[in-house]
């Protein structure tokens, strides 16, 4: 009986943990909403998280392995290819996005193109002095893992949507949530793959 007793104690403070636990994350949630404003572009909307952030959120960013594969699986699914099968683009243009940070911010006009922002978290080319440390260095990407067609269809993936390959990955999805279009991929896979790109020099 004592056993019995302590048993059912344990389990509801594990509860009560849980409980406690979702209760701080729905009050931080609130908490956000009530000080975040709609303004021009930015709208409320950007608050509201899907199945795959839920996930995260709620693993602390470790699902268990099965789960990650299935959600990996689903996230690979919503890529979407170019029609006419070419992956890679002009590794020039890439730079440019890749040096962008601009857009869907609330002073951008909607509808224009913006930009990959990729030095923010990436080191890139060895000329670029400036770059952020969050994600791994793309340096020599292309000569490292060479040029070849499951080498196009991988990095337009990656890049496309990124929680495809790690599912709670801080990189954003630019093709799924449409910040950037299939060209705009293209000249990314470019500047990554082209030999020819500072990267591969």
């Amino acid at each position: 009986m004592p056993n019995r007793f302590l048993f059912l104690l344990t389990a509801l403070l594990v509860i009560a943990g849980v409980a406690r636990a979702d209760d701080y994350r729905l009050r931080a949630l609130m908490m956000i909403q009530n000080d975040f404003q709609a303004k021009g572009q930015a709208g409320l909307d950007r608050l509201e998280t899907d199945s795959l952030q839920h996930v995260c959120n709620k693993y602390s960013d470790k699902p268990p392995e099965a789960l990650l594969r299935l959600v990996e699986a689903d996230q690979l699914a919503t890529v979407k290819y170019p029609a006419d099968g070419r992956l890679m683009g002009d590794w020039r243009e890439g730079e440019k996005i890749a040096q962008s940070g601009r857009g869907f911010t609330w002073t951008d006009k909607p509808g224009l193109p913006v930009g990959g922002n990729c030095y923010n978290c990436h080191e890139i080319s060895p000329k670029e002095l400036s770059f952020g440390t969050l994600g791994p260095s793309l340096r020599n990407f292309g000569r490292n893992r060479g040029n070849t067609p499951e080498m196009r269809q991988y990095v337009f993936s990656k890049i496309f949507n990124a929680k495809s390959f790690n599912a709670c990955s801080a990189m954003p999805r630019f093709g799924y949530i449409g910040a950037l279009n299939e060209e705009q991929i293209r000249h990314l896979v470019a500047l990554l793959l082209d030999p020819d790109s500072p990267v591969n020099q």
